[in-house]
């Protein structure tokens, strides 16, 4: 996570609104899968990915934001996050998962 000024106000890849003071950096396809590229995301967007889909599925099925906002579990998340303000947090739920 880092503290950003330079990037606050750029929609996050995930969910479009825009970035706030956090903002974390996700691998579209898991660095444990050779991914190198990394995109600014909001901390509760990424833990949300995280929750939901192994790094093999990530790799495997959601590279794009489009494929991953197609998922029905992200797309109700997506719904739920719409208009809160760029800074929001609440613990996120999942079930533990093995990468």
């Amino acid at each position: 996570m880092i503290l950003a000024r330079v990037n606050r106000g750029l929609p996050c890849w995930l969910c479009d609104r825009p970035l706030g003071a956090r903002i974390e950096w996700h691998h579209p396809v898991p660095k444990s899968r050779g991914g190198r590229e990394t995109v600014a995301v909001h901390p509760l967007c990424h833990r949300t990915i995280h929750a939901t889909f192994t790094n093999a599925q990530l790799a495997r099925d959601f590279a794009g934001p489009a494929d991953l906002r197609a998922a029905p579990a992200i797309a109700t998340f997506l719904r739920w996050i719409e208009g809160k303000p760029a800074d929001f947090h609440v613990p996120t739920r999942g079930a533990p998962r093995r990468r």
